[in-house]
């Protein structure tokens, strides 16, 4: 399994980390927004850009793509802001239904289609052929005016849809450390839950509590503690695989999914969870004192039938949390090593 990989500390020195320059990148925001790219798929090469030079007087970037393969490599690199596609033939299925797979993500890149005003079956074939919305059908020989004011409508619904895809994920993610919010991890838990128990697959359900941060906020100023949360919240993150699921349940908890991950493979990763957050300590700016960061982490694993409930699972991780905990912390507790040592 490949794991993406980070290395911080709390309040680093010397040459910034690999994860603090990612982070660094992401944080910057452009002075000014970049105008959106319409990418013009002639694949007839029938000059047809000509009939909408005039986008780039209005503030477009316009690029020009004379071949599907060309077009498909251009979507993935540039992700523009709208396909303007004139098909190499009238039903294009295969064609469109390319450029429609490619356009997919939340949300989908707008897609115009230019057809032949004697076309009278396009839209509802494309209707039948496309998967996803934000689409529309232009005739050929539309009219400038006509050209310009649907483009503009389609990039102002991108936009729109794109404002509303960052409203959902702020609702169910937490502004601190961007993990997913109680309520929305719960419901992933959920959904992970049904799927191994119908499907006879693995699954790990982890807790993580930092160990004595209540302490930390009593020393130090709320700002120390808020930046450490961020900081586990980014080893987190980069610690974890794409597919893995991590929620921020509590001031200073944690829940991880790790689908498809049994009890060895879950506590190699977790190892390596509880190695990087003890890499946060370090003095807060202004102080000598350094803050010994660890936390305790305990979880449970579910094969897809030995677990009778979601709530047993839960119930489980947690106890191995509590006697993570107990024992003095920073370390992972696996629930059914309890079992073992009871017995």
């Amino acid at each position: 399994m490949e794991y993406r990989k980070g290395n911080v500390a709390l309040f680093p020195e010397g040459p910034p980390s690999e994860l603090d320059r990612d982070l660094g990148a992401r944080s910057i925001e452009p002075a000014m927004k970049a105008p959106p790219l319409i990418l013009i798929c002639d694949h007839r090469r029938s000059g047809i850009e000509h009939q909408f030079a005039f986008l780039k007087e209005e503030g477009f970037r316009v690029e020009v793509s004379p071949s599907l393969r060309h077009s498909l490599r251009r979507i993935q690199e540039d992700n523009p802001g709208l396909i303007l596609i004139d098909p190499l033939v009238q039903d294009g299925h295969v064609e469109i239904s390319a450029l429609d797979r490619a356009r997919s993500g939340d949300p989908p890149i707008p897609l115009l289609v230019v057809a032949e005003r004697s076309d009278s079956q396009a839209t509802l074939r494309l209707d039948r052929t496309l998967a996803r919305d934000a689409w529309d059908v232009i005739f050929r020989d539309a009219p400038g005016d006509e050209i310009r004011l649907r483009v503009q409508r389609m990039c102002q619904t991108s936009e729109l849809l794109q404002e509303m895809v960052e409203l959902r994920h702020q609702a169910s993610h937490d502004d601190r450390t961007d993990l997913l919010r109680p309520q929305a991890f719960q419901k992933r838990l959920f959904e992970h839950f049904s799927a191994a128990q119908r499907h006879r697959l693995e699954l790990a359900l982890v807790l993580v509590d930092l160990d004595k941060f209540g302490s930390i906020n009593k020393r130090f100023d709320h700002t120390v503690g808020d930046q450490l949360i961020t900081r586990v919240g980014e080893v987190i993150r980069m610690t974890l695989r794409t597919e893995d699921v991590a929620g921020r349940l509590g001031g200073d908890e944690f829940g991880v999914l790790l689908p498809y991950t049994g009890k060895i493979d879950a506590a190699q990763v977790l190892r390596r969870l509880r190695e990087e957050i003890v890499k946060l300590s370090g003095p807060p700016p202004g102080s000598s004192e350094v803050i010994q960061v660890s936390a305790s982490i305990g979880f449970e694993t579910f094969d897809g039938k030995d677990l009778e409930s979601v709530e047993t699972l839960r119930r489980h991780s947690e106890r191995a949390l509590r006697s993570a905990k107990r024992s003095g912390g920073d370390r992972v507790v696996y629930y059914r090593n309890l079992d073992e040592e009871a017995g």
